[in-house]
């Protein structure tokens, strides 16, 4: 058994636990849970905090469970937000479970035969055969409004100009989660919830419930919300979440996400979003500093989490795509990406379109650069840069004679143009 407390601390993992947790982790083998938000059907990086919590807790003996809130994401938690948002249907939340569970399993071992295997629990599967009647007469009444009222998530929507209030939904939140702590309590043993520093009022009412009506003693532990250092939300890029299922955010982009941190960022991330020991961290906190331009420490995140989260094969080939703007990659190298990396990787370079009878008949250089795309200004600059040995289709020089056929398309689709080292231009077919 490790000190869970010990590990979370000199992460920066740790903003507040209940009086008595460490204790009560290092007696036996204790099970915990988070919750996680099943309205889509991909987690985003502003979910790797939690899930890392339940990987460390998990690493150090203990039994993790995660929980899809089937039931709660059919309410919404009023949590940080100032309005209600959406519900979904049963179907979808369902689906969206089995998608999370997936993408958990690259964290957390579900099929371990030790004692401390993860477990997925939905909290629709024991709300949905409570009526309102049984769930207010044998749980509400053990807690009282003003004790509801008292709490922020509570507070700052009531209070809030912007707000147009909370509804009697939202406002039962607290209440279904702390059921959730209290049933896992009662069922399945489980002594501790964790979350987020926002998630403590939520938190502390299942161990309210635990007290009277489990007779029991329930924990708390909850990690800091992350924040960048310019003081901009972790996990958001230009296109919005940062989200762990590559069709939504490719392999390249996340690797990008973490790459682009700033040095101050990625020695706290390097810490919160990986399984490297402390002696290894310190040493590349301390090679970062000796070359910062090198990016070390931005590199190695970067290394860890892609393969965490996407496996080491599209890993290799996000560093493959990466090089390929800032190093000597071939026409071989770009025809291995798929098209959605491909134009993640030049997202902003201007384009034209040209059509496929264009390429059918073969397109030559002149029309390529000037006359067809205006990527350079005249027939003449085209020549000279030609001349030049300046021009380079997908990444290989060619001359005035070169001509563009199907065999040159990328992802059956683009060809790249490039004069000099940095100016690209990309052409679409259609």
């Amino acid at each position: 058994m490790k000190n869970f407390i010990e590990e979370l601390q000199w992460r920066g993992m740790l903003h507040d636990s209940m009086p008595g947790t460490e204790e009560h982790l290092l007696e036996e083998m204790r099970s915990a849970y988070v919750g996680f938000d099943p309205t889509a059907d991909s987690l985003h990086i502003g979910n790797l905090v939690p899930i890392m919590l339940l990987a460390h807790y998990q690493r150090c003996g203990h039994r993790p469970i995660a929980l899809v809130g089937g039931a709660t994401g059919m309410i919404g938690d009023p949590s940080g937000k100032s309005s209600e948002r959406n519900l979904l249907d049963e179907t979808t939340l369902r689906h969206n479970q089995e998608c999370v569970k997936a993408q958990l399993g690259h964290f957390l071992d579900f099929s371990s035969d030790e004692q401390n295997a993860a477990i997925l629990v939905n909290n629709y599967d024991w709300m949905k055969n409570i009526s309102f009647l049984e769930f207010i007469r044998d749980v509400g009444k053990h807690i009282t409004v003003n004790y509801m009222m008292s709490k922020d998530s509570v507070k700052n929507r009531i209070s809030s100009e912007s707000s147009e209030g909370m509804s009697f939904t939202e406002f039962t939140y607290q209440m279904v989660q702390g059921y959730d702590f209290l049933h896992l309590f009662q069922n399945m043993e489980t002594t501790l919830q964790m979350g987020g520093s926002d998630q403590w009022g939520n938190i502390t009412t299942g161990t309210e419930l635990i007290r009277r009506i489990g007779n029991g003693k329930g924990y708390a532990i909850t990690c800091p919300l992350i924040t960048k250092s310019d003081g901009s939300k972790f996990g958001k890029s230009e296109g919005g979440n940062v989200w762990l299922d590559a069709k939504r955010t490719s392999a390249y982009k996340f690797y990008q996400y973490w790459l682009n941190t700033s040095d101050e960022d990625a020695e706290k991330y390097i810490k919160i979003f990986t399984f490297l020991d402390q002696e290894t961290i310190n040493s590349l906190i301390e090679e970062h500093k000796v070359a910062p331009h090198e990016r070390v420490l931005q590199k190695r995140l970067g290394e860890e989490v892609t393969n965490l989260v996407h496996g080491n094969e599209e890993y290799e080939k996000a560093i493959a795509a990466s090089n390929i703007l800032f190093g000597n990659s071939t026409s071989d190298d770009l025809k291995s990406l798929d098209e959605q990396t491909f134009l993640d990787v030049f997202d902003g370079v201007p384009q034209a379109t040209v059509t496929a009878a264009d390429i059918a008949e073969g397109l030559d250089m002149i029309g390529a650069l000037a006359a067809k795309t205006n990527f350079l200004k005249s027939n003449s600059d085209a020549r000279r840069a030609l001349n030049e040995n300046a021009v380079s289709v997908n990444k290989e020089k060619v001359d005035e004679n070169f001509v563009i056929t199907a065999k040159d398309l990328i992802a059956d689709k683009y060809v790249l143009l490039q004069r000099g080292k940095k100016s690209y231009f990309l052409l679409s077919v259609e």
